[in-house]
């Protein structure tokens, strides 16, 4: 159960399942300000939280709305929330959801379901399931305003097939008789020839 004693109206725990988990070490995109950042993938027919994520992006552009933008929410506003069957309709994985991406410029602390830290990146990382903090925010920045998503912490609930371009050793092998390489039959060491 998230702790929301206290929480700002602008942040959201997210059930997710997380995609591009760049976690562990911040991340240059595009030459930009290397940070840390994760897309988070919520599931379309998961209404309570998609509902609380609304109204924390409300809450953001109010506050955004005299302290960014003099006093009125732009027409054109650049929002987070994207559908992933519209803007990523070639990746299976984001079928069915809509995303968003969070970034930082600080590490997020990284946490198991018993909270307590998980410092191996391997624990962690795209495809898993998480629970994932985020406070929205209202921007202005080179001639666009809209609402972003800042990346706090992220608590790991599950492992899910991973997201990677990056082949499991699973996949790449087969299991080898024996106990040690004195009992290898040539096709185990075929390169061996």
């Amino acid at each position: 159960m998230a702790n929301t004693t206290n929480a700002p109206a602008t942040k959201v725990i997210i059930p997710c399942r997380i995609s591009f988990a760049n976690i562990w070490e911040p991340k240059s995109i595009n030459g930009s300000e290397e940070k840390y950042s994760v897309s988070l993938l919520i599931p379309k027919d998961d209404k309570a939280t998609l509902a609380k994520i609304k109204k924390a992006i409300e809450a953001a552009k109010e506050a955004a709305k005299e302290k960014k933008w003099g006093g009125k929410i732009p027409p054109n506003l650049k929002l987070p929330m994207h559908d992933g069957d519209i803007d990523r309709p070639d990746d299976e994985n984001y079928a069915g959801h809509f995303f968003f991406n969070a970034t930082s410029k600080d590490a997020p602390q990284i946490v198991d379901r018993h909270v307590q830290p998980i410092l191996d990146p391997m624990e962690c990382g795209s495809g898993d399931y998480c629970n994932v903090s985020v406070n929205f925010y209202g921007f202005a920045a080179s001639g666009n305003k809209g609402i972003a998503a800042g990346l706090q912490n992220i608590q790991l609930v599950r492992h899910g097939e991973r997201l990677a371009g990056r082949p499991t050793a699973a996949s790449d092998f087969v299991e080898v008789e024996g106990d040690d390489a004195d009992e290898l039959d040539d096709d185990d060491m075929d390169f061996l020839n």
